[in-house]
C-alpha cells in the first residue's frame, strides 16, 4: 500500500472547534449561563448570602434568551452545524432541567419527598428531549421545521424560576414558603414543590400538543 493510498484510508480528525458555528457558541452560552446559575446556588447555600441567588435568578432568563436566538442565528447565517441538536438539548438540560431543580433545593424544598419530585423534574425534561430528538423528523413539514411540541417544551420551566423568584423577594424559603411543610411519615414535603411535578409532566405528555412557532 503507498502511503497515498494509506493517507486516504485513514479517518480524518474530527476538529470539533472548526466545527464550531455562531449559534453553536450562543448554545454554549445558554449552557455556561445554567450552569454558572447552580454554581451561585451553592454559594448562597455556602454563604448565605442573597445576592448570590439573585444572580442565579438573572442567568436562567439569559440562558433562554440564548436558546431562543441560537436557532435564528443558525437560520440567518444558513448554517448548520453536526453539533447543534446535540449542543441544545444537553445545554437545555443543565439551564431548564437541573438548575430550576436546584433552585428549588436552594429555596428550601430539602425534604426526601422534595427531592423525589425534582428528580422526577429532571428526568422528565431528559425523556422530553430525547423524545424531541427522536421524533422531530416525523413531526416536521415539507420545510424541515417541526410543526408542535408533543408536551411542553422544557425551557417552560422559567415559568417556575419566576414564581420562586417571586417568592425570595417576598422573604418566603424554606418552611416559610407557601403552604408550609408536610410530614409524611418519615418524610417531608413541600406543597409547592408539586409545580414541579406538574411541569414535568406535562413534558412528556404525548396528548399535549403546542403549535411552534
Amino acid at each position: 500500500m503507498t502511503p497515498e493510498s494509506q493517507q486516504k484510508r485513514e479517518p480524518r480528525h474530527f476538529s470539533m472547534i472548526r466545527t464550531f458555528t455562531p449559534a453553536d457558541f450562543v448554545t454554549l452560552g445558554n449552557a455556561f449561563s445554567g450552569a454558572g446559575a447552580i454554581l451561585s446556588q451553592m454559594q448562597y447555600l455556602a454563604t448565605g448570602m442573597p445576592h448570590w441567588l439573585w444572580l442565579a435568578f438573572g442567568l436562567m432568563p439569559l440562558a433562554f434568551i440564548l436558546d431562543a436566538l441560537d436557532g435564528r442565528i443558525a437560520r440567518w447565517r444558513f448554517q448548520s452545524s453536526p453539533l447543534g441538536a446535540d449542543l441544545d438539548s444537553l445545554s437545555d438540560v443543565i439551564s431548564f432541567g437541573m438548575a430550576p431543580a436546584a433552585l428549588a433545593f436552594a429555596m428550601g424544598m430539602r425534604g426526601g419527598l422534595d427531592v423525589a419530585v425534582l428528580l422526577y423534574f429532571v428526568g422528565c425534561g431528559i425523556s422530553r428531549l430525547a423524545r424531541f430528538n427522536v421524533t422531530a423528523a416525523s413531526l416536521s413539514d415539507g420545510t424541515g421545521k417541526v410543526k408542535y411540541f408533543e408536551g411542553t417544551p422544557i425551557p417552560t420551566s422559567l415559568a417556575l424560576v419566576m414564581v420562586l423568584a417571586f417568592f425570595f423577594w417576598k422573604g418566603r424559603t424554606g418552611d416559610d414558603l407557601p403552604f408550609g411543610v408536610w410530614h409524611v411519615g418519615a418524610f417531608d414535603m413541600h406543597p409547592l414543590v408539586l409545580i414541579y411535578f406538574a411541569s414535568g409532566s406535562a413534558m412528556i405528555s404525548k396528548t399535549l400538543r403546542i403549535p411552534k412557532f
